[in-house]
């Protein structure tokens, strides 16, 4: 079955809320952003002031904020109307100068070399036509711009998680349904080849794995269930981290040629 995007405009006044499901995607900051910060200011040294972002399906604003924060120019585009909504009252209540705009990463409304840094975080799977989207995306960067993701791998593992026990599963299911499909998943080769398609090259990746127990996971899980722990929560449990393992989740980092 096709994945339902649509889930982002139905639960989009979640995506701030630590009740709701979409808020699972804040309490994946701390890795995700953790990552992406360190390659940019500690690996590459960019400067922040007067660096211009592109967050390519940016939802509610999460990591867009993050970027923001940290006094980088920040502009977000997503298809959910809903979601656009939720970023730009939550981020002018926070003082947030952040541009957002409605659009698709296949056809991403800007010129040629506007960006210096782009990432997609939770989208890449989701997308309709990823070869358009890693291409465009290429379009929109600067030569020697910084290309961001993350993704999930398509391997048994990644089904086995992510589909059945987090989603299909009826006494463990995390995330609604038809929210991923495994065959949307993407080998970290078949990425990469994608890149370099675009003249990108890949220069960094590492797994996402949680590092919790196995049974105490189960047991976050169902007390999600009866309503007495948060999705926050659950993820918390998890503890997810880098890992050399990446064959249900990863991060990484390419570059534009000049």
């Amino acid at each position: 079955m096709p994945v339902d995007n649509a889930i982002y405009d139905r639960l989009s006044d979640s995506w701030w809320d630590e009740r709701g499901f979409l808020f699972t995607l804040k309490a994946l900051n701390p890795v995700r952003f953790g990552y992406m910060r360190r390659i940019l200011l500690d690996e590459l040294r960019l400067a922040p002031a007067g660096r211009q972002v592109l967050d390519v399906g940016c939802g509610g604003g999460l990591l867009a904020e993050e970027f923001a924060r940290l006094g980088f120019t920040v502009t977000g585009v997503d298809p959910s109307e809903e979601s656009l909504g939720v970023a730009r009252r939550h981020a002018e209540s926070e003082g947030l100068a952040i541009t957002y705009r409605r659009a698709t990463g296949e056809v991403l409304p800007f010129a040629d070399a506007s960006f210096d840094v782009a990432y997609c975080c939770d989208v890449l799977e989701h997308v309709a036509d990823l070869g358009r989207v890693v291409a465009e995306t290429a379009r929109v960067l600067r030569p020697g711009g910084v290309y961001l993701y993350d993704t999930f791998n398509r391997t048994p593992a990644s089904w086995l998680i992510l589909i059945f026990l987090l989603q299909e599963l009826a006494w463990t299911s995390l995330m609604p349904p038809r929210l991923h499909d495994w065959r949307m998943f993407i080998r970290p080769d078949e990425l990469r080849r994608l890149l370099e398609q675009q003249g990108m090259t890949q220069c960094g990746l590492t797994g996402l794995k949680g590092k919790g127990n196995p049974l105490a996971i189960i047991r976050a899980l169902r007390a999600r269930k009866r309503g007495a722990l948060s999705y926050a929560e659950v993820i918390a449990r998890m503890e997810i981290g880098e890992s050399p393992d990446t064959s249900v989740q990863y991060i990484g980092y390419a570059r534009k040629g000049g």
